[in-house]
């Protein structure tokens, strides 16, 4: 786990001390709600802090403020996803959790505890979750057990129905800053240069940073997804088409990845704007300082702006199952460089 960044407990989350602190203090004084909603933006901490949570309402340890400890029973079996009171919601094979799953989860929450305080359901991706299924936790809002505790991980509270917004205590986790991102890589031994690098990447995903520090094939894919970019816009339309076509037979069937691809280029569109105004601002991809200043002398700012809003609006189509195929063609065509 993550190393402790202040304070004078076990919790080792980096960044993010209002939210322990408040989450903590609910435990310290047994007023701990029965339902939470963290919220975020992906790998930016929600499961992390989420897991730790379930770890100190269950810790064995008699030292209250000292949960969780790590090394009891309960700690490790829920580190390890075998604690018979932690509940794991899976996505079907869509990559969505059916309403079948979600009363399943709820069934198995109304249970009593096994050997354990409560027990602790964690459903992530909510906000991707159908309205109908969102459905089936109400009963379980509405009358909760005493020994019950649901955990909500989300994006954001946009797709989630305010019913069950208004019965959750919303927990909203924003990115950490560059320099705490970096430090902490600088403190697990990555060089400075290679810590920025990943930190201005991360842009605040201490969850991605870490991964990226510990597997180099993330930024590998990061390069290659970049050099396809700049092919893309060397191209004429019958390249461009071409490579769209290449792309959606790839992705097609990995929303994650495709989805991290128009991630990664929304960070050159922002760099490219904040080159053609020349502010003072470093790059977020420095290692194509040079590439992103070269396109900025053949791109104005209105059509770096115009390239990132639609990119923008191919991620959010593509989040409602719009066709991969013909995303892709609109979004290539809308990007600069054609006559």
């Amino acid at each position: 786990m993550n190393e402790t960044i202040g304070g004078n407990h076990n919790w080792n989350i980096v960044g993010h001390e209002w939210a322990v602190e408040f989450l903590r203090r609910g435990l310290l004084n047994g007023r701990s709600r029965h339902a939470y909603l963290f919220t975020g933006s992906s790998s930016v901490g929600k499961m992390t802090l989420a897991q730790t949570f379930a770890m100190a309402l269950n810790c064995e340890s008699e030292d209250i403020a000292g949960r969780p400890c790590g090394n009891c029973r309960s700690c490790r079996g829920i580190v390890s996803g075998s604690d018979p009171d932690l509940i794991l919601a899976r996505a079907d094979e869509s990559g969505r959790l059916k309403i079948d799953a979600v009363r399943d989860v709820m069934r198995l929450l109304a249970l009593k505890p096994y050997a354990s305080r409560y027990r602790v359901a964690m459903l992530d991706d909510f906000d991707q979750v159908l309205p109908q299924a969102q459905d089936a936790l109400l009963k379980t809002l509405e009358e909760p057990a005493e020994h019950a505790v649901l955990l909500l991980l989300a994006g954001s509270t946009e797709g989630i129905l305010s019913t069950i917004r208004s019965r959750t205590q919303i927990i909203p986790l924003r990115p950490l800053s560059l320099e705490l991102v970096k430090d902490h890589l600088i403190r697990r031994g990555a060089e400075a240069d290679r810590a920025e690098l990943i930190a201005r990447l991360s842009s605040g995903r201490i969850g991605w940073a870490l991964a990226a520090l510990d597997d180099e094939t993330l930024l590998e894919s990061r390069a290659t997804f970049l050099d396809l970019l700049r092919d893309v816009l060397r191209g004429g339309r019958v390249d461009r088409l071409k490579i769209a076509e290449q792309l959606s037979r790839k992705l097609a069937r990995d929303k994650g990845q495709l989805r991290t691809t128009l991630d990664i280029w929304q960070t050159y569109w922002r760099d490219l704007l904040l080159e053609c105004y020349e502010t003072p601002v470093k790059p977020c991809n420095s290692d194509r300082k040079d590439e992103i200043r070269a396109l900025a002398m053949r791109a104005n700012p209105a059509q770096a702006l115009d390239a990132l809003n639609a990119t923008r609006r191919a991620a959010r189509a593509l989040e409602t199952n719009a066709n991969v195929r013909l995303a892709l063609d609109v979004l290539f065509l809308e990007y600069p460089g054609l006559d």
